[in-house]
């Protein structure tokens, strides 16, 4: 049995079926969980690295963005021109 460190429910683990670094979810507050301790089974919020996934695409997104507004401002120049 192991505690969620988010909302605290007791989660019913079995130390022989997990390792140290295993991720998995609390059924209660849906947050995922990391192993951090086998015996006695210890959890951790996880670091989620999605989030890192998610901010390159924004800086993509941003890029992409940045280089249609150039492209816009050679076309007006060319039109005054």
């Amino acid at each position: 049995m192991a505690t969620c460190p988010e909302c605290d429910a007791e989660i019913e683990v079995d130390e022989f079926d997990v390792d140290k670094g295993d991720q998995l979810s609390c059924p209660e507050c849906g947050s995922n969980l990391e192993v951090v301790g086998v015996t006695p089974i210890e959890l951790d919020i996880a670091v989620d690295d999605d989030d890192d996934d998610d901010d390159d695409d924004a800086e993509e997104k941003e890029d992409a963005e940045d280089e249609d507004d150039d492209e816009e401002e050679k076309e007006d120049e060319d039109l005054e021109e």
